[in-house]
């Protein structure tokens, strides 16, 4: 489902339909952002999930997890298992942009942070298992 219309690709989203989908069991993807400008992909990946009221936001990214530093240019960076999602904003470590960060606030919608480097990543995370950092929760 897009937010933008691309009938040739897909459906254009809405938010009864892709509850449907969910309740038939099916996975639904979702595409093209809000259709909105100003709003980034995790911004739009919390609302979404936010409106399917899902459990959690998985991020996958190049890091196992969220690090007071870069840990590709600071060696002494410090992984973090969990914290909060104000831990996280105060600290400015860059899980989310603020705008995510407030609408993950708002909905207590967790963040998984993982590396999507990792083989079999994505199962470890759904099963609660592999290493990931905890945002919020």
């Amino acid at each position: 489902m897009s937010a933008l219309a691309m009938p040739q690709v897909c459906v254009t989203y809405e938010r009864a339909r892709a509850l449907r989908h969910f309740d038939e069991g099916r996975v639904v993807v979702f595409a093209g952002g809000t259709g909105n400008p100003f709003f980034t992909t995790d911004t739009t990946a919390v609302l979404r999930a936010a409106e399917m009221e899902c459990d959690a936001v998985l991020k996958a990214t190049d890091v196992d997890g969220v690090y007071s530093a870069d840990p590709k240019k600071d060696p002494k960076a410090k992984r973090y298992d969990r914290l909060s999602l104000k831990e996280a904003f105060d600290r400015d470590l860059k899980v989310l942009d603020a705008t995510a960060f407030a609408l993950a606030r708002e909905n207590s919608m967790p963040i998984i942070v993982f590396s999507i480097r990792v083989p079999g990543a994505i199962e470890a995370v759904l099963r609660g298992k592999g290493r990931a950092t905890i945002v919020g929760g």
